[in-house]
């Protein structure tokens, strides 16, 4: 089963929100993608800034977990979500 683009944008800005929060993760984030205060702001409302999100809490399952226990959200859900989002389409290579 997916989930809908406007429920993976709701995921991605609970994502974005809780990272927002997360004073140890945040500056992980900002620093390995190169994103100010500003960007983050601006990138809130922009599926590609969402998309990116997403693609860094997949990175970690303790991530993933932390997350999606904060907010009630089954652990499945966020990598539904990624997908859902611009570049997030699974690549046929044949």
């Amino acid at each position: 089963m997916s989930i809908s683009r406007d429920r993976a944008e709701q995921i991605a800005i609970k994502a974005i929100v809780w990272l927002a929060g997360n004073d140890d993760l945040l500056p992980v984030f900002m620093g390995s993608t190169g994103a100010d205060e500003a960007v983050f702001r601006e990138g809130l409302a922009k599926p590609e800034f969402q998309a990116s999100v997403l693609d860094f809490l997949l990175m970690d399952d303790a991530w993933v977990i932390s997350f999606c226990d904060t907010e009630g959200i089954p652990y499945d859900h966020l990598m539904q979500a990624r997908a859902a989002l611009p570049g997030g389409q699974q690549v046929h290579w044949t």
